[in-house]
């Protein structure tokens, strides 16, 4: 089988690695791709946003899946456009990825059908949107409604900061058309875990729950990020939880979703607390998380090339995925100043120095004028490494980190921390 895997970061170097691994494969071939996916596919120099050039090579390839993996072209309709040329792809249509899209369409579906979520507020206007925040009580997260790549959520503490997220999103325009409209709602406090799982529309394949850490710095301190490490499986989640979050959530959405008109196709993903009072929804999402993925794939033990095929053609149900008992830890290495302004181009060492069953995903890297490997974005790398349990796993991934050097290399040292009992690595 041949496959068009669409992406360049370390979700998408994690799909690849893992197709890579399937007897179906034939040909694997990655747009734009980065060094860490030229390793096991062949890169294309395509972007992501040029339809007319993805179906040209699909074509002139004889590209039998198409697999989209960031949420941008989802939400632009790359997953209508392939299917209405006759190419297999995974992921949802646009209509669907409303779900990330659109955090208004989220919250009023899930007011529809009953999904637990804090109670909110939707604003076109700035006036309103500051008349809501004098008026509440308590803290509130101000969110961009359109997608802003995972930094459009802002956590406030006070009606000061609160006001000072209305000003940034609606009047500043940080995140651009994104925030033509907010949602403001109650913030809550509490454990968050990712729950994935494959759906085909009717079947819903559930993955194992992860848990991201978003925050810039340890302690979950300092400005969100696109995630700056991941771990899986998250101990303190009991049984009962994992159901509820099964049953209450990722089913009941897909379940409206198709009883809506728009058949949800894919992977998804909700972000959801959960904690001793029950659980609630932050956020959906229309794509594998990153870092997720990263801790994700390395526990998957059966052929993901035939889920992924069984998802767009409708046959979920005949498809057993198994995975590892083992826990898996994944540890962001960034750019010095991200998520604001870094530095790129510069040389990383030490790739080479890594124990042999520690993987390591592609970001933000390229290869220099010298051939060397150099930093080429905020998140540069994410080192991944499995074990027994939770502390073998991070200690070991860890333990790995430590060997990789570039100039103003920065990494939270908690990932992971708070699920087996420490405060930081090494600790």
């Amino acid at each position: 089988m041949n496959v068009l895997l669409l992406g360049s970061g370390a979700r998408e170097h994690a799909i690849a690695w893992k197709l890579s691994q399937s007897p179906k494969l034939t040909n694997l071939f990655v747009a734009p791709g980065n060094p860490g996916t030229a390793s096991l596919a062949t890169n294309l120099p395509i972007d992501a946003d040029d339809f007319d050039e993805i179906v040209r090579v699909c074509k002139q390839r004889r590209i039998d899946l198409a697999v989209v993996g960031s949420e941008d072209p989802i939400a632009a309709g790359l997953v209508d456009r392939l299917t209405v040329e006759g190419i297999a792809a995974f992921g949802p249509t646009k209509d669907a990825a409303q779900i990330e899209s659109s955090k208004v369409f989220a919250k009023e579906l899930m007011s529809r059908h009953g999904i637990p979520t804090a109670p909110f507020g939707i604003f076109d206007h700035e006036s309103e949107a500051r008349a809501y925040i004098d008026a509440a009580e308590g803290s509130l997260v101000v969110k961009a409604d359109g997608l802003a790549r995972g930094k459009g959520v802002i956590v406030t503490d006070s009606k000061e900061s609160a006001q000072d997220a209305v000003t940034r999103i609606m009047r500043d325009r940080a995140f651009g058309a994104a925030g033509d409209r907010v949602v403001i709602e109650q913030r809550l406090f509490g454990p968050e875990v990712s729950a994935h799982a494959f759906t085909d529309g009717k079947t819903v394949a559930h993955m194992p729950f992860s848990c991201d850490h978003k925050p810039i710095f340890d302690g979950d301190e300092g400005p969100n990020t696109g995630g700056m490490g991941a771990y899986s499986p998250p101990g303190w989640l009991d049984p009962a939880g994992e159901a509820r979050v099964r049953s209450e959530v990722t089913e009941t959405a897909i379940k409206a979703m198709f009883d809506e008109g728009r058949p949800y196709k894919g992977v998804l993903y909700p972000g959801v607390l959960c904690d001793s009072s029950g659980l609630m929804v932050l956020e959906f999402n229309c794509r594998f998380g990153d870092p997720e993925a990263q801790v994700l794939f390395p526990r998957l033990e059966s052929d993901l090339l035939e889920a992924l095929w069984a998802v767009a053609n409708n046959t979920l149900a005949g498809v057993d995925l198994r995975w590892s008992d083992h826990a898996c830890v994944g540890v962001v290495l960034a750019s010095g100043g991200y998520p604001g302004s870094y530095e790129t181009g510069l040389p990383i060492d030490g790739l080479e120095d890594l124990d042999p069953d520690v993987i390591v995903f592609h970001a933000g890297t390229a290869e220099g004028d010298d051939g060397r490997l150099v930093t080429a974005g905020g998140r540069v790398l994410t080192v991944s490494a499995l074990g027994p349990d939770l502390e073998a796993a991070r200690n070991k991934a860890y333990a790995n980190v430590e060997r990789i050097r570039f100039d103003g290399m920065h990494y939270r040292r908690d990932i992971g921390a708070r699920a087996v009992g420490t405060t930081a690595a090494g600790t």
